[in-house]
């Protein structure tokens, strides 16, 4: 079951509960599609450990600066028929990040979900849930990265208890939990420690967040990873 604070209900849920049997049409919507080309197997039908390895071996290319997608006109056509991503990502919205490039996926190939802090609410794991049991997708990494402003705050919250302005508050009430766990240790680089835990922590709930993903994790069809991004070199690591 995952921790009722980091997939806490937003407010506005209450606001969207009416919305139910719109939702359910629109699933039933972009499912009809899946029956037309599941007679053959989908292009993202490959094991989560061979998409792992497609992703890494990407990043090992975008960080060496010798990439394969450099016509990203090619497939579109195709792309208005179906979608097909390989991984789904939990990505920071932080500018200096960019998945596609990060790991040299052309578009259709990865399916992301990104906010400042890349942590999972509630929205996001629907988005997730969607790319898992309607796309078909077999991995998914939390994505953190070095010097990440949300998290940097979060600290300061957590040792200052200072108040953001706006809704930032609420945003860093969900890395908090992640950011006291790293404190604890007392480590020298409480920054760093803090967004690896906070990947850690994502991984985490992800693999037990019901009813979807931890099905699929259970039956060996989905992986949840995690990694770091170095802004400076481009690197991934594997966390």
């Amino acid at each position: 079951m995952c921790n009722n604070h980091t997939f806490a209900l937003s407010r506005r849920r209450a606001l969207t509960a009416g919305l139910g049997l719109a939702s359910a049409a629109f699933l039933g919507s972009v499912a009809l599609p899946a029956s037309a080309w599941a007679q053959e197997a989908a292009p993202n039908a490959i094991s989560p450990d061979e998409a792992l390895k497609r992703l890494m071996d990407g990043n090992g290319r975008y960080a060496s600066n010798n990439m394969n997608n450099k016509d990203f006109s090619a497939g579109r056509a195709a792309r208005t028929m179906a979608q097909h991503p390989f991984a789904g990502l939990v990505s920071c919205a932080d500018s200096r990040v960019a998945p596609e490039l990060a790991f040299d996926q052309g578009p259709g190939e990865l399916f992301v979900v990104r906010v400042a802090g890349n942590f999972v609410n509630v929205d996001g794991l629907a988005s997730l849930e969607y790319g898992v049991k309607f796309l078909g997708m077999p991995l998914i990494m939390v994505l953190g990265h070095s010097n990440c402003g949300a998290v940097d705050a979060a600290i300061k919250v957590v040792k200052d208890d200072v108040s953001l302005p706006g809704h930032l508050d609420e945003l860093v009430d969900n890395i908090k939990p992640a950011v006291e766990i790293a404190l604890k240790d007392n480590p020298k680089d409480p920054l760093t420690a803090a967004i690896t835990e906070n990947v850690r922590y994502n991984v985490k709930q992800l693999a037990g967040a019901t009813p979807i993903i931890s099905e699929y994790v259970a039956n060996g069809k989905l992986k949840i990873v995690g990694g770091v991004y170095d802004l400076a070199s481009g690197k991934v690591s594997l966390v």
